[in-house]
């Protein structure tokens, strides 16, 4: 039963984390564009925390008073519409990689945090994957097992960002980067975009409910 548990997370925490969004597209594109991999790390380490964060309250059952409130879903989407066309601009605007790395171009650890953390906690999508779907399957569980699922969707999730930010790091690395990373940022952008339209047209419902 418990490696039923670790494998239902696992499963699980795959088919919800390997959707093109946001936080995916910003993960790979930092681990691209910074001059070592590991000034990425803070990218990579606040996605891992924030999901974690989600994932851990999904599980105590946060998600009942979320998915309750209609205001409050209404908020969760307005907020991440205005954050991705924001977060979107930025991908569109940033350096290609013939920038001087010893240059301010680069994001530095707090750009780095703050955009994650706004792309990972900011992005309803997320919340109501993580929270509705992770914490309704949780309920399955008994209190040892429904940890050991939990430690499976934990185990996917910071394995998935390393892997995104080292398959960036590879791309930074061959030797048509500069090009690929051109494409790179406006296709990240024009993904990011598209989100947030999709959110925008989501909140128009959502406000016509309320």
């Amino acid at each position: 039963m418990p490696l039923t548990a670790f494998i239902h997370g696992i499963v699980l925490a795959i088919g919800l984390i390997v959707a093109l969004g946001p936080q995916n597209v910003f993960i790979f594109q930092q681990g691209a564009v910074q001059p070592r991999l590991t000034r990425a790390l803070p990218t990579v380490l606040t996605a891992g925390i924030s999901d974690t964060l989600l994932i851990l309250l999904a599980v105590l059952g946060v998600s009942v008073v979320v998915l309750q409130f209609a205001w409050l879903q209404t908020v969760l989407f307005g907020t991440g519409f205005v954050f991705l066309l924001y977060i979107g601009w930025a991908l569109y605007s940033s350096p290609a990689l013939d920038v001087d790395p010893h240059t301010e171009e680069f994001l530095g650890t707090r750009g780095q945090i703050g955009f994650t953390a706004s792309v990972s906690l900011l992005n309803p999508h997320a919340i109501m994957d993580t929270i509705g779907v992770i914490g309704t399957n949780a309920l399955a569980y008994s209190e040892l097992n429904r940890w050991i699922f939990t430690a499976g969707c934990l185990f996917v999730s910071w394995g998935w960002f390393s892997g995104l930010a080292v398959a960036g790091w590879a791309l930074g690395e061959s030797a048509n980067a500069d090009r690929w990373m051109r494409y790179l940022n406006t296709v990240s952008a024009v993904v990011v975009w598209i989100v947030a339209l999709y959110l925008g047209w989501q909140l128009i419902g959502l406000l016509e409910i309320v």
